[in-house]
């Protein structure tokens, strides 16, 4: 494991050094695709969440 980590960040220095900048084309789309998946994914998780707990309400007994 540490070897991956020094390769991938001997891999990141140079990239640095060379352009003096990494590559940033195209991380606009990814980061608003990504966005949207993970609020796609919070609205799942919380509408689940909404339905099992109204559903465990409605089965208490109140009488």
């Amino acid at each position: 494991m540490l070897n991956q980590i020094t390769m991938l960040w001997t891999y990141l220095r140079t990239r640095v050094a060379s352009t003096g900048r990494l590559d940033e084309s195209g991380t606009v789309v990814e980061k608003v695709i990504l966005t949207a998946i993970f609020a796609a994914l919070a609205i799942t998780v919380g509408a689940i969440i909404v339905a099992k707990v109204t559903a465990k309400a409605h089965s208490i007994n109140l009488n």
